[in-house]
């Protein structure tokens, strides 16, 4: 990106004796017997099996113990819930109705594993659809186990199978399954694995950020929607994962480069070692940006193929146009841009605890002086310290919920250098754009 983007205040830019045991306490030593006894050919002989016996199941045990577990099954279950009409915040994976029916599901099928056999293999479930028939609600879930190589697959399968037929049946706790609607089968990994980490804004790691400006590293998966948008293999902004498909980010991006050829989404902890990567075959910046002004800052970015979540690759949560996000409450900023105005960059994801300032606070004279619209949001502290810097333009600025859950509520846009006093950083309400998001991309 050219100077003119920096001079204006747009973030972009490239980034190139004794025996003793291990307390200290002494062995006992054993000693040989003074009376030696002698072994006949049997004896040897018969010894000599037993220690191969011997052997040979300690080699089986060490063997198993070591495959247990190494590799995991995959199923899908959906059945009826007779008792339960079909709502249209079912469509939403963190809304009320969602996660209190999620957690009735595991909880039902965690008490039919653990109370069984099976209990320690079976490792977890998850409610990934709520569709709708005949005015009630059809419930998808993925279940997952550890196997050993000793056991028959398709008998496993059998065990399970029949478990679930002889709980799901009738009322069982609070829901009244039809149990004529059960249907069980197998699942591949990627696709299980998917859907298991479907559920947006939710992560693995759970540690909150520090600064950016000033450095404090991301673990992996603490942020697992944030993406490098990289423009002939070089970092150029942040974006976020919200579908499998889409990343958002800003539109300033691309004032120099709107061929999709030329740029590609990196995915992981580290710019130089991703865990992931995706070309890009469409990029739609929003029709109303007019460089160099800032309104109007967001694009929306399609992938040349659908990334799979894994525990460490998700979507963040979208909010409603209508969620507020307080002034003075908390956020986390993400990126890889440099770590002070003019300074390096780092190959490691950087995260920072800002907090969410007031627009009439921003607006006024000591701060930005008015140029500050609806469509923007500011976040930082009016004394500096921690702030977005260039080359984290795009990226995302996120809330957590009272349930847990991260959203979006800023991208990343603008500001005056980096952590200054008076001079926060400048994003992009999320908000304001929502309906613009889902014309665009249908999330």
């Amino acid at each position: 990106m050219d100077t003119t983007a920096d001079q204006v205040g747009f973030r972009v830019k490239a980034a190139d004796g004794q025996v003793r045991a291990v307390d200290g306490s002494q062995f006992f030593r054993i000693t040989e017997p003074t009376t030696k006894m002698k072994l006949t050919r049997c004896g040897k002989l018969t010894l000599g099996i037993i220690v191969i016996v011997t052997a040979a199941v300690l080699i089986g045990l060490i063997a198993y113990f070591v495959s247990c577990g190494k590799t995991s099954l995959y199923y899908h279950i959906s059945f009826k819930a007779k008792n339960i009409d079909y709502d249209l915040m079912f469509e939403k994976p963190y809304s009320s109705q969602y996660i209190n029916l999620n957690i009735k599901v595991m909880s039902l099928i965690n008490e039919t594993f653990h109370g069984s056999k099976l209990g320690r293999q079976f490792i977890k479930s998850h409610v990934v659809q709520v569709s709708r028939t005949k005015g009630k609600v059809l419930i998808h879930a993925v279940l997952k186990f550890k196997s050993c190589y000793k056991n028959n697959a398709a008998k496993f399968r059998d065990r399970i199978e029949a478990l679930l037929h002889q709980k799901l049946k009738g009322k069982t706790g609070s829901l009244s399954i039809d149990s004529s609607s059960f249907r069980f089968s197998d699942m591949p990994m990627p696709t299980a694995e998917n859907l298991l980490n479907t559920c947006c804004g939710q992560r693995t790691i759970t540690h909150s950020g520090n600064k950016i400006v000033g450095g404090t590293n991301a673990e992996e998966g603490e942020w697992p929607w944030q993406a490098s948008l990289q423009q002939n293999n070089v970092h150029r902004c942040g974006a976020t994962l919200i579908s499998n498909s889409w990343l958002v980010t800003a539109a300033h991006c691309f004032v120099n480069a709107k061929n999709p050829k030329e740029w590609k989404a990196s995915f992981g902890l580290l710019l130089n070692d991703p865990q992931a990567q995706r070309s890009i075959d469409n990029i739609i910046v929003h029709e109303n940006f007019h460089y160099p002004a800032h309104n109007n800052d967001i694009a929306v970015v399609h992938l040349s193929s659908p990334m799979l979540y894994t525990s460490d690759i998700r979507r963040v949560c979208l909010p409603d146009a209508s969620y507020e996000f307080p002034p003075n409450s908390n956020a986390v900023v993400t990126g890889w841009g440099t770590i002070k105005y003019d300074g390096d960059s780092p190959n490691i994801l950087q995260k920072g605890m800002v907090k969410i300032i007031d627009n009439k606070i921003c607006n006024s004279e000591q701060v930005y002086g008015g140029v500050i619209t609806p469509e923007m949001l500011c976040a930082g502290f009016l004394s500096g310290r921690v702030d977005a810097c260039q080359g984290d333009s795009g990226g995302p600025l996120v809330s957590e919920d009272h349930k847990g859950i991260w959203f979006l509520a800023g991208i990343i846009s603008w500001g005056a250098e980096c952590a200054i006093p008076n001079k926060p950083g400048v994003y992009i309400r999320v908000t304001y754009f929502r309906n613009w998001i889902k014309s665009k991309t249908g999330v």
